[in-house]
């Protein structure tokens, strides 16, 4: 059983960076594809960004393309998500989660472990 935890959460102003973590435990980390999703108030959980075991490989929603980065290191069981320019639209409860695979993928359901969640709240 994996456990993750999300920090790095926190109110922002638009325009700044923050750098989210997801540290992770009870399993073999590297063999898992990792994710993030954020959830806003009345909406439905989102995809963000994913990348592949090694971290070789990581895909972005089209809406943080170019300005959010995620990377992981193996080393430290731990992911991350930077938020370059964080736009008030970036609000919501942030998530990690992980596969039992290598390979990633964009949808809710092929997360097989998910983390309590990190609030970001970007002001304009």
């Amino acid at each position: 059983q994996v456990q993750l935890v999300e920090s790095g959460g926190g109110l922002a102003q638009a325009g700044v960076s923050l750098r989210l973590s997801c540290a992770a435990s009870g399993g073999t980390f590297s063999s898992y594809a990792m994710g993030w999703f954020r959830q806003a108030p009345g909406k439905e959980r989102e995809f963000v960004a994913a990348i592949g075991r090694l971290g070789g490989n990581t895909y972005y929603t089209v809406s943080v393309k170019g300005r959010f980065a995620i990377s992981r290191d193996n080393a430290k069981n731990t992911a991350y998500l930077q938020m370059n320019s964080l736009k008030p639209e970036d609000t919501a409860a942030y998530y990690c989660a992980a596969r039992r695979t290598s390979s990633f993928t964009y949808y809710i359901e092929g997360y097989d472990y998910w983390g309590q969640g990190t609030q970001v709240t970007v002001s304009s």
